[in-house]
């Protein structure tokens, strides 16, 4: 299986780029002052492949970076092949799993907009067990458990000392769905609501009233990064997932989160309305 970019070699990247263009240089000039192809500067700086530090340490001198800048971006180049704690798991995992695992280790932000299932974030065991059973009708129990497994160690990330930001806006439907049945559903919507008091989650519901919206296409949410340029939105897709990482794209689902969560009740109404919906 294919090995995703980390967080620090993304970071890298962009923060080479930005240097060299300050610069005032090509790629192709750029390279042959330190020795190295347009190629593999190019690839350098698209944030895929390996790196070597010297090199990095090189373009750094030739930039003009601060002594502060090139030894904080040759540390990431050092540890850029550091991986998490997901690649010493002894079953494999979806490809687009390992990538939401690797971008999703080091970010600082989360939106999300689910309009069929609460967010894995926030989900229970037992509400997971259920999504999986029925998004995944031919597989394996051992299969199902070992995605879930996966799913409740992703949130550990919210028992962090500096624990990320996650903005949830969740369509009505989502909360009234009935997921593996009454129960499981009520000891969902109590945890829903148990994780929406904590100062870094933010729990909306977007009401079946507003009607029309600006996601009508379905769930995704935009994992956010230390600087702008390291946003990566991901689309819910059957089988899979979709990233995106365009200017453009991550624009496009960044203004569709601010109207949804525009046209969302407010954190007050939206505890009100699941707590309504937890007691039918």
């Amino acid at each position: 299986m294919a090995v995703g970019p980390t967080t620090r070699r993304r970071q890298l990247g962009a923060d080479l780029r930005r240097l060299r263009e300050l610069k005032g240089l090509t790629l192709e000039d750029a390279g042959s002052r330190v020795g190295i192809s347009k190629a593999t500067l190019s690839r350098y700086e698209t944030k895929e492949g390996t790196v070597k530090w010297p090199a990095v340490d090189a373009l750094c001198r030739e930039y003009g970076a601060t002594d502060e800048e090139r030894l904080a971006l040759v540390e990431l180049a050092k540890g850029a092949k550091i991986q998490g704690w997901w690649r010493s798991l002894a079953d494999s995992i979806p490809e687009s799993m390992n990538l939401m695992l690797t971008l999703e280790d080091e970010v600082v932000r989360e939106d999300h907009y689910a309009c069929m299932y609460v967010p894995g974030l926030l989900q229970t065991r037992a509400y997971a067990e259920a999504v999986h059973r029925a998004s995944e009708v031919e597989c394996e129990e051992r299969e199902v458990q070992h995605m879930v497994d996966i799913r409740m160690k992703r949130q550990e990330l919210l028992e962090r000392d500096e624990p990320p930001h996650i903005w949830c806006v969740i369509d009505e439907a989502a909360i009234r769905r009935q997921v593996g049945g009454r129960e499981i559903m009520r000891g969902q919507l109590a945890h829903l609501l148990t994780m929406a008091q904590r100062p870094h989650v933010t729990v909306q519901v977007l009401p079946f009233a507003r009607g029309a919206h600006a996601a009508a296409v379905g769930s995704f949410a935009t994992l956010r990064g230390q600087a702008p340029e390291l946003d990566v939105v991901y689309v819910d897709l059957l089988g899979g997932g979709l990233f995106m990482e365009k200017p453009e794209e991550l624009a496009r689902y960044r203004l569709a989160f601010q109207y949804l969560s525009a046209q969302a009740l407010d954190f007050e109404s939206s505890a009100e309305l699941i707590d309504r919906v937890s007691k039918e």
